[in-house]
C-alpha cells in the first residue's frame, strides 16, 4: 500500500478524500436504487455529526471520531443497498454481473492494481491500489487529475453501455456518483477485504463466501 501524503479532495454529495497513490476501497451502483430522500437523510445525519464533532473536541480527537461517523454513514448507505428495496437489480442476470467482472479485470494492471471485488445486485464493492498509475492519462476531460475517477469514469461507462445492449435499454444505468473510502493502514485493508467477500453472505445469498461466483480476491491477499 502506498501512503503518500498529497491529497485530492472534491465534492459532489459525498465526501472523497483521495491522496494519490492510494488504496481505495469503492462502492458504486445501479440508479435509483436509493431513494434521494434516504440519501438526504443519510448525508444530514453525516453533518451533523461532523458538526458536532468540530464543536465539541479537540483536534487530536477530531480525526478518530470523523472517521467513524463516515462509517457510520456507509453502514446506513450498504444496509439500504443489500435490502433491495427499491431500483433494479439487473447484476442479478450473470451475463451481466460478468461484463462487469471482465472490464474489472480488464483494468487491472493499466488503471489500478485489483485487490478485491464483489458484485451485488444492485451494487459493487471494489477494493484498487493506485500507486504507479497516476500518470499517463492521456484525455483531457473532468477526470483528468483524478485517478480514481478515471478510472471508474472508464468502468463504469464502458459496461453501462454493454449491459444496456443487453438489456435492450437505453439511460442511465449506474448512479452518478461512487462511493470511495482511503484505505489508511493495513489492518483497515484486511478489515475491508473481510467485508467485501463477506458482502453476500450477509446478504443471505450463499453461506460460504467462496460459494459466490462474482468475488474476487488477489492471490497475494488470499495466503
Amino acid at each position: 500500500m502506498s501512503m503518500q501524503k498529497e491529497t485530492i479532495f472534491y465534492r459532489r454529495n459525498l465526501p472523497h478524500i483521495q491522496p494519490k497513490g492510494g488504496t481505495f476501497f469503492v462502492t458504486f451502483r445501479l440508479e435509483e436504487t436509493i431513494p434521494e430522500q434516504v440519501l438526504q437523510a443519510l448525508l444530514a445525519d453525516r453533518e451533523k455529526q461532523i458538526n458536532n464533532i468540530d464543536k465539541k473536541l479537540s483536534d487530536k480527537e477530531r480525526e478518530n471520531e470523523k472517521y467513524k461517523a463516515e462509517k457510520r454513514f456507509f453502514a446506513g448507505f450498504d444496509q439500504w443497498l443489500d435490502k433491495c428495496k427499491t431500483g433494479p437489480t439487473w447484476l442479478k442476470t450473470s451475463k451481466l454481473a460478468r461484463t462487469v467482472a471482465e472490464k474489472i479485470h480488464d483494468l487491472d494492471g493499466t488503471k489500478y492494481k485489483l485487490i478485491a471485488y464483489s458484485i451485488m445486485s444492485n451494487h459493487v464493492h471494489l477494493l484498487i491500489d493506485l500507486a504507479g498509475f497516476e500518470g499517463g492519462i492521456e484525455h483531457s476531460g473532468k477526470t483528468k487529475a483524478y485517478p480514481l475517477a478515471d478510472a471508474l469514469r472508464l468502468l463504469k461507462g464502458s459496461t453501462s453501455r454493454s449491459c444496456n445492449l443487453l438489456l435492450n435499454r437505453t439511460g442511465q444505468f449506474w448512479h452518478h456518483e461512487s462511493y470511495d473510502h482511503y484505505v489508511r493502514d493495513e489492518d483497515e485493508l484486511f478489515r475491508i477485504i473481510e467485508y467485501i467477500l463477506y458482502n453476500p453472505v450477509k446478504a443471505g445469498l450463499v453461506e460460504s463466501y467462496q460459494d459466490w461466483e462474482f468475488s474476487f480476491l488477489c492471490e497475494a491477499f488470499s495466503t
